[in-house]
């Protein structure tokens, strides 16, 4: 995701390009879509069956924008018929047609895009494929976390290594018919550091238990095969010193509660099952780490400024510069054997972890960091020994020593270190704020045959399972995602959408794992439990998050080489975009005598069936005409048929029903009359949606439809038009409507009556005019867009979005969080610019003085203990640099925005 946010980084004035022209350079490589009249529907019908299908190896994908990167990319090149990559496998999957385009150009295109293809000529055998997650500790900088990420490379059967130095994890996908897991710790640590295995799949789930009573080892092969003879368990891992069972198992099978039962009831129940208490995992970790670092610094500095003052202040001040240069043997004075006394410990204790370092590093045949330091201090603390030892045996040397200088380059740099290990320990606090939302209790119900409540118990929420069903009291946070089988209430979602006003819950609608019960009781039945939960996919998403590493690396490997590109056109859809989503029936005009029951009767069983927000608007309205509004008994539909972006077309009571809007209608060679034409131009002018309702091919009625713009719509649009960004909607209205709400908000270039796919093309037609463009939509019938897009942006998308389809997403329905989001980009990649000022800085400044550059004609040297204050600097600058943006807030303008009510009359 990080390549498309920061993609919106560089949105700039269109006044700048002259005529409001957009840069002629899009985020990818020049990509046109079909040649216009290339292919027309015949002609592709004509090819059907003609394409072919390649398989490409792709190299360097981490994370699904990576994927999402390249699916554009090929997606945009002529006679592409479909393009699937697989970011798990490493694997692009096209169809296409030859005559258009070639493998050859197809590879290019993907290595255009920043990744290594290769096209797979014959794979009849897929690999199996396992992820794991191995904590790394001891890595101290980029060159460690590169002779990881080589050595787990160099291992048959590993197809991807990545090795995060911030998080200090790697995530490998592997063979497991080739290799192991433990193989894999076992080339962590022949580099040189310590691994610990957190994570053995993605799409498992895995508890540790405890087990309590008198076993042996036949008890426990019993417990080992009771478990794995339950459905879905797929490992079990026995630690016999510590009696811990490591179970790992598929949530849809069986569950936490299942596991321990068979535990608890084999041998005639002598054994006890609880969770093996955790201790902390990578959190303490980064604590104790963060103490060490600071111990450290600590007592070097208790030995390191004695030696500072002996060496750089007492010589200034007179009876204290005597005491230091009396002679104690030879020429050895007592200055120098302080100094020497007191370096010491700095250099060999206190530095000891620099010296290991460099071991596991030059073992290996790698530099890093750490050999740099030892270098540096060992030249001149051995140096230093060679002079005052001399000293000491002769009576006319005098010695020059550097003991200040090796035990204060290793007091800045475990300054520098600490405060890096600070800045790293704030990574993690997502994470850890994230899983504090989930409630420690829940209460299980026990429902009969009939549904009613039998009984309910208190239990520890991490043993609830798929299909449970808990009771949520007022006050209490929602224990598992699921929804709503009794009960209503409002609920407090702000912890995960940011929405803060709390959301009412009735029978029937979702409630996601981690929010608030404000103030009724609610019974849910759950649905999503461990790993596929929401809270665990958000907790996923920031972890992969900060293991990828962002294509903005690879600038600034390139230093300037290539710019983010310039999105200069904003693509708004418009229904659950610009507007609220909600539609509802506001008025209604029948063109024969029908009973107005019966007539909604008739159209409410035809569009029951349908998913489009208008057919949900009518059917909710209908229900007013029923006895029973909550469960309402509609006439049986036939034959029922959807017209994407047009109605839909049923048989109810043997009469043909046709509902949609006026091309449907002109289609079917159904005569519009006078003043149904009239109505629907009012309806138009007023931004309703007018819709038709044909009855044996006769016209009947119209309905009026309003879907009202959402608050302060007009003023975000109108902000983004004094950043220079251009606005564009789209939308599968009609083109009345959507002119008036285009006039309302202040968006000069509608398209209207498109189809979900039309909303790609037009997308794909901006692209090849030279445009990048951005796509704002609900996520839904938007995703053919959102995926086109250079930037795909789901708002007001919930937990429902189809993630893979766009690259941000907005949890909230604010419309403004547009330009946050856009903003926050710009802040962000201004900082990337601002750390590289200050990385190469220090660099191209520091490094020639520190050389002797300026020595010739000023006599200036560099003391080494300044150029490793330099360089501690230079990392603590950059990391600061990058926490400011902690501090961020939206722009004041939004503040200022008025928040009206919407009202429906």
């Amino acid at each position: 995701m990080a390549a498309q946010f920061l993609s919106l980084a560089c949105m700039r004035s269109e006044s700048s390009r002259g005529g409001g022209d957009l840069s002629p350079r899009p985020h990818y490589p020049s990509m046109p879509k079909y040649p216009k009249g290339a292919l027309s529907s015949e002609e592709e019908k004509n090819m059907e069956g003609s394409e072919s299908a390649a398989l490409f190896s792709v190299v360097g994908m981490t994370c699904a924008a990576c994927a999402g990167s390249v699916e554009k990319a090929v997606k945009r090149l002529p006679g592409i018929k479909e393009a699937v990559v697989d970011v798990l496998n490493n694997r692009a999957h096209v169809m296409f047609y030859p005559s258009f385009v070639n493998t050859e150009t197809i590879r290019e295109t993907i290595e255009d895009v920043g990744f290594q293809a290769t096209l797979v000529e014959d794979e009849t055998n897929e690999k199996s494929t396992n992820v794991c997650r191995i904590q790394i500790k001891g890595m101290t900088c980029t060159s460690c976390s590169m002779t990881v990420e080589s050595a787990l490379q160099a291992v048959p059967g590993v197809q991807k290594a990545q090795v995060a130095l911030a998080t200090e994890e790697a995530e490998i996908r592997y063979d497991p018919n080739v290799v192991s897991y433990d193989q894999l710790l076992e080339a962590v640590e022949d580099s040189g550091f310590e691994a610990i295995l957190t994570s053995a799949g993605e799409n498992t789930s895995k508890i540790q238990l405890k087990i309590e009573g008198k076993w042996n080892s036949h008890s426990m092969r019993m417990i080992e095969s009771s478990l794995q003879a339950l459905p879905g368990v797929q490992e079990v891992d026995i630690d016999p010193e510590l009696f811990k069972f490591s179970i790992s198992y598929r949530t849809d099978s069986t569950g936490p509660r299942d596991l321990i039962k068979v535990i608890e009831s084999t041998e005639s129940g002598r054994f006890k099952a609880m969770f093996f208490p955790e201790a902390g995992g990578r959190e303490s970790h980064r604590k104790e780490e963060i103490k060490q670092y600071y111990r450290s610094f600590l007592w070097s500095t208790v030995f390191t400024i004695p030696v500072f003052l002996t060496s750089m202040v007492f010589m200034y001040i007179p009876g204290l510069k005597q005491a230091m240069d009396t002679k104690v043997v030879n020429m050895l004075t007592v200055g120098e054997l302080i100094r020497w006394t007191l370096a010491t410990p700095v250099q060999f204790v206190i530095g000891r972890r620099f010296y290991i370092g460099s071991y596991n590093a030059l073992r290996h045949g790698s530099a890093n960091m750490d050999v740099l330091i030892m270098l540096g201090t060992n030249a001149a603390y051995f140096y230093s020994v060679y002079s005052v030892t001399r000293a000491a045996t002769s009576p006319y040397f005098k010695s020059t020593d550097f003991f200040e200088t090796s035990a204060m380059l290793i007091s800045f740099i475990l300054l520098g270190k600490y405060l890096e290990v600070l800045a790293k320990g704030k990574t993690s606090e997502a994470i850890a704020k994230l899983m504090e939302l989930c409630p420690e209790a829940a209460i299980l119900l026990t429902l009969d045959k009939e549904g009613n409540v039998k009984g309910e118990e208190e239990m520890d929420s991490r043993l609830i399972q798929k299909n449970d069903v808990i009771k949520i009291i007022p006050g209490a946070k929602v224990a598992s995602d699921g929804y709503v089988i009794w009960g209503q209430s409002h609920v407090n979602e702000s912890m995960i959408t940011g929405e803060a006003r709390p959301v009412a819950k009735r029978k029937g609608d979702t409630v996601i794992g981690g929010t608030v019960n404000e103030n009724g009781v609610l019974h849910i039945k759950a649905t999503r439990v461990g790993s596929e939960s929401a809270l665990s996919q958000i907790v996923r998403l920031v972890e992969s998050a900060q293991m990828a590493k962002a294509p903005v690396q690879k600038f600034a490997d390139r230093i300037s080489k290539y710019f983010v590109p310039l999105v200069n056109c904003i693509v708004f859809d418009k229904t659950g975009t610009l507007t609220t989503g909600k539609p509802v029936v506001v008025n209604t005009r029948l063109l024969k005598n029908m009973v107005l029951r019966e007539f909604y009767e008739l159209v409410a069983a035809a569009e029951v069936n349908s998913e489009h927000p208008l057919a949900k608007a009518i059917v909710e309205y209908a229900k007013k005409f029923q006895e029973d509004e909550e469960n309402p008994a509609w006439p049986e539909a036939k034959d029922f048929k959807s017209i994407t972006g047009h109605g839909v077309k049923a048989i109810v009571r043997n009469m043909e029903l046709i509902v949609g809007n006026k091309s449907l209608m002109l289609e079917e060679n159904i005569v519009i009359p006078v003043d149904a034409e009239e109505m629907l131009a009012e309806t138009e002018g007023l931004a309703q949606t007018g819709v038709l309702v044909a009855v044996d091919r006769e016209l009947v009625g119209v309905l009026a439809i309003s879907d009202p713009l959402k608050p302060s719509a007009g003023e975000v649009l109108s902000i983004l038009k004094s950043m220079k960004v251009r606005s564009i909607m789209v939308t599968g209205d009609n083109w009345g409507t959507a002119n008036s709400i285009a006039k309302e908000v202040g968006i000069d270039t509608v398209i209207a009556e498109a189809k979900p796919e039309h909303k790609a093309e037009k997308v794909k037609e901006l692209q090849a005019a030279g445009y990048v463009v951005a796509m704002v939509g609900d996520g839904i019938n938007d995703s053919p867009a959102l995926v086109a897009a250079d930037v795909g942006m789901a708002i007001g998308a919930g937990t429902d979005i189809a993630i893979e389809a766009a690259d941000i997403v907005l949890m909230k329905s604010y419309l403004e969080d547009v330009i946050t989001a856009i903003d926050l980009s710009r802040k962000t990649f201004s900082r990337i610019h601002l750390n590289y000022i200050w990385a190469l800085g220090y660099n191209l400044i520091g490094i020639p003085i520190a050389a002797g550059v300026l020595f010739p004609s000023t006599r200036f040297r560099l003391p080494p203990w300044i150029a490793g204050a330099a360089m501690a600097a230079s990392s603590v600058s950059v990391v600061c640099c990058s926490l400011l943006l902690k501090n961020y807030r939206r722009p004041k303008v939004l503040d200022n925005l008025e928040i009206r009510g919407i009202v429906v009359e």
